[in-house]
């Protein structure tokens, strides 16, 4: 086999060497090239609007042009290629090509092309992401009631969303680790269902506690999808007593209930007293113990015995009756602090009139010194005292009356 000649050799490296600097070259004034178009990924959720945009930056009036996933022209300039409502002209101007897809469904995925016709045709890429919208998450597990110190184990689930979703536990505002997603893909669907599990012992505050399953999802905003559903635990009754007057006074009628917080609520209930019988006079009725007449013999510790199915609990209350004596002896008090009461209202009133009457005195004796001030006006410079009199008033018939006043 004849080796090639060193002139054929050098001749192919340096045809080699010529069209690298020209790939090279091409690739600069690529980058640089005003009639290149410009175009943007997008993401938008199933059922969203999306736009399209695509620009050059300079215009030599050659048309825009944007073709789908399958390379079917959508728009060429102004017109309508490819006859899809949902497809509709956003803006078209010699350097711009907007065009919107409305109801977007998962198939309308992919890579978009936006073309200009020029010498070479010039052309820009668009991926379109859709979402898929996980549904509202579904809750088990609820359906029976848990006894207290039990465990319940609770399942979320989310069907529909793309990429998969992500659940999250909370109890209140509190979050709780519950084990790992379990993502299962659908058959013939991009779509994802996922699903969680909780479990949690429980106690008697946990009844009636709200646990919350919410979907994390980029096509979601923060809590937009939750469920939550309220625990039920059972426990036996926490029992207290409760007196109908904390005064218990002799002779008089007087009850005790017998108040069972549980779930269920206590269905029967059981009364005695400590060390001894009940008295001949009370009688239990349910949840209530009556005393028709109380006496200082029904003195002692009650107890109350309260039932509902999942256990029982006794609470207890001790009855000290006060005897009539001290009854009328604590009215007797209680009338003669209110005597006392009513005696210094009514001496502050008293003082309060004597002041008035005082200040009111002066004020009079004040204003009939100055009156005979000025009756005396003019009797320093009078011969006698019928002139004195007569210069005080002014005139005669006045004086006539003095006269007669002195006499």
């Amino acid at each position: 086999m004849a080796l090639p000649s060193a002139p054929s050799t050098l001749w192919s490296v340096s045809l080699l060497t010529v069209l690298f600097a020209a790939v090279v070259h091409s690739n600069i004034i690529f980058d640089d090239d005003p009639l290149q178009p410009v175009t943007s990924d997008e993401t938008v959720s199933v059922g969203g609007t999306v736009t399209l945009t695509c620009r050059v930056p300079e215009s030599d009036n050659s048309s825009l042009q944007w073709s789908n996933t399958a390379q079917q022209t959508l728009y060429f300039g102004e017109k309508r290629a490819l006859r899809d409502n949902r497809i509709q002209l956003h803006r078209s101007t010699p350097t711009e090509l907007s065009i919107t897809i409305a109801e977007v469904q998962l198939s309308d995925e992919g890579e978009y092309t936006c073309s200009i016709f020029t010498m070479p045709v010039r052309t820009a890429r668009a991926t379109v992401t859709v979402l898929g919208v996980p549904g509202e998450p579904q809750i088990l597990g609820f359906e029976n009631a848990v006894p207290e110190g039990g465990k319940v184990t609770l399942t979320c689930t989310s069907t529909g969303s793309k990429p998969p979703a992500r659940l999250r536990w909370y109890r209140g505002d509190q979050e709780l680790e519950g084990r790992p997603d379990v993502v299962e893909s659908v058959p013939d669907d991009p779509t994802y269902n996922v699903s969680s599990e909780l479990t949690l012992e429980v106690s008697r505050s946990d009844d009636k506690a709200l646990i919350t399953c919410a979907v994390d999802h980029p096509s979601l905003a923060p809590g937009d999808k939750r469920s939550e559903r309220a625990l039920q635990v059972l426990y036996s009754p926490d029992v207290r007593i409760t007196p109908e007057s904390n005064l218990p006074r002799e002779g008089e009628k007087f009850h005790l209930q017998c108040v069972g917080n549980g779930n269920p609520e206590p269905t029967s209930y059981r009364w005695e007293k400590k060390d001894g019988e009940l008295p001949p006079l009370a009688k239990a009725d349910g949840a209530f113990l009556r005393f028709e007449m109380l006496n200082k013999s029904d003195n002692g510790v009650y107890l109350c015995e309260a039932s509902n199915g999942i256990g029982d609990s006794v609470g207890e209350y001790t009855l000290l009756v006060q005897d009539a004596a001290d009854n009328i002896a604590a009215m007797s008090t209680s009338s003669g602090v209110d005597h006392a009461v009513i005696g210094g209202v009514v001496a502050v009133i008293v003082f309060i009139l004597l002041c008035l009457l005082i200040v009111l005195g002066r004020y009079l004796i004040r204003h009939k010194g100055t009156y005979l001030t000025h009756e005396a006006k003019g009797s320093d410079d009078a011969p006698d005292a019928d002139t004195a009199i007569i210069n005080a008033e002014g005139g005669h018939s006045g004086a006539e009356d003095k006269k007669e006043y002195f006499i």
